[in-house]
């Protein structure tokens, strides 16, 4: 091989190196360039050093003592996570989502469970209730005040119930010194109660209304369609109620344990009544009223404590009131004012004139006839009262007599009856 055909068979190959190398000096100085940018662009106070804080010595008579410890739920350190003037304390010690709680009558429990005697604490005393394996909970109410807990688990078959006992009794000695409650015992159980469906939520009461004997009655909601009854004590299932429609939201019960109200797929809202026996037992459970008004589904309700109202909450963006006053008033004659503002009614003897608008009640003549009432109408046209053009409203009834009523005045209504939260309600 001669010399030219060497020096030429070296040129490609050295041309390729030198190429490489200036690509990836310019590579590299690139870098370089935005490290220094970057590192430019940092401010001080984030390249400074943290001043090094004191040591803290714990004192001699603190000493740590095996591995007893107080849980500290709500510790110095949470107080600058809060977001609101009004959270007062969080409870810690679960290990995945909290699905259910409530609080016993006597406003010292909720479970997982906890004591609660000062909401501003910085530790409470746990009781934990190991359900059976591969059960998981949904629901949970305090069953016989706030001596025993009633627990719904989710299970691969479906879901059961479980009732704690003795959940408030006195620590054992032992118990007492590690700052345990003493564990619960399971006094009965019921398993698949709505077949393969999960409960959405339970809701307790004392059966006080009627000849009830103050027990406690409470009310498992399915998925489903169906909710059921049981007895707080004894577990036994004292009913059954179909809302028909295709699934429930939630369900409530009045706390003197009369009606069940049912938030479900539709509407309208269905109210069931518990009649009770003379020996306290549930004799029957009927259905009683349908409450009308929302557009959309409702997706919660509630009773008032007097077990007089029902509140509701729909996806039509409303919020309703419901005067239930524990019985049906059935009208007998209704008529509403020319101006389509007043709507009268009567029941009985009774007459009561109610805002079209809002259905509030404006007014109301307990005997406004000696006996029933037979007929109401309103004047097609205003009529002078004192030379000031009214509205009249004429009744007819079984004394004999027709009385005039003048029409009540919209602004004299005080009860709010709906809340809505549209800006166009």
């Amino acid at each position: 091989m001669t010399a030219a055909s060497l020096a030429s068979s070296l040129t490609l190959p050295l041309i390729s190196a030198i190429l490489g190398g200036a690509i990836a000096i310019l590579f590299l100085a690139g870098y370089l360039r935005r490290k220094r940018a970057a590192i430019a662009h940092i401010p001080p106070s984030a390249t400074a050093a943290a001043p090094e804080q004191p040591k803290r010595v714990r004192p001699s008579n603190q000493q740590k003592k095996g591995n007893l410890r107080q849980h500290h739920h709500a510790a110095d350190k949470d107080a600058v996570k809060k977001h609101h003037h009004l959270d007062v304390n969080t409870l810690r010690g679960h290990t995945d989502s909290v699905t259910a709680l409530h609080f016993s009558s006597d406003g010292h429990g909720a479970v997982r469970i906890f004591r609660i005697d000062d909401t501003s604490s910085k530790s409470f005393k746990i009781l934990r209730i190991n359900l059976p394996a591969g059960a998981h909970p949904t629901a949970v109410a305090f069953s016989e005040g706030s001596s025993s807990v009633v627990v719904a688990a989710q299970a691969l078959l479906g879901s059961s119930l479980y009732m704690y006992a003795d959940v408030s009794a006195p620590p054992t000695a032992a118990n007492k010194q590690q700052g345990k409650i003493s564990p619960p015992e399971i006094k009965w159980s019921h398993s698949k109660i709505h077949g393969k469906e999960s409960v959405l939520n339970f809701a307790a009461a004392h059966a006080t209304y009627g000849s009830g004997d103050g027990s406690t009655i409470i009310i498992s909601c399915s998925e489903a369609t169906d909710i059921k009854i049981w007895h707080g004590k004894s577990g036994k299932e004292l009913g059954t109620v179909d809302t028909n429609q295709l699934k429930n939201n939630m369900a409530d019960i009045s706390p003197n344990g009369r009606f069940i109200a049912a938030a479900a797929f539709t509407a309208d809202v269905k109210v069931w009544e518990i009649v009770y026996s003379k020996d306290s037992s549930v004799k029957e459970v009927n259905k009683v009223m349908q409450l009308k008004g929302h557009k959309s589904a409702v997706t919660s309700l509630c009773f008032a404590p007097n077990s007089e109202q029902i509140i509701t909450a729909s996806k039509d963006g409303t919020i309703r009131v419901w005067n239930i006053n524990g019985s049906v008033c059935q009208y007998d004659h209704m008529s509403i004012s020319p101006d389509a503002k007043v709507l009268a009614v009567t029941s009985g003897s009774t007459l009561q004139w109610l805002c079209v608008e809002t259905g509030a009640v404006l007014d109301t003549a307990e005997k406004a006839h000696e006996d029933d009432i037979t007929g109401i109408a309103w004047a097609p046209q205003t009529i002078p009262n004192g030379g000031v053009p009214v509205f009249v409203l004429a009744t007819s009834g079984v004394d004999k007599k027709v009385k005039f009523w003048l029409a009540p005045e919209l602004a004299s209504v005080m009860t709010l009856i709906c809340v809505s939260a549209a800006s166009n309600a």
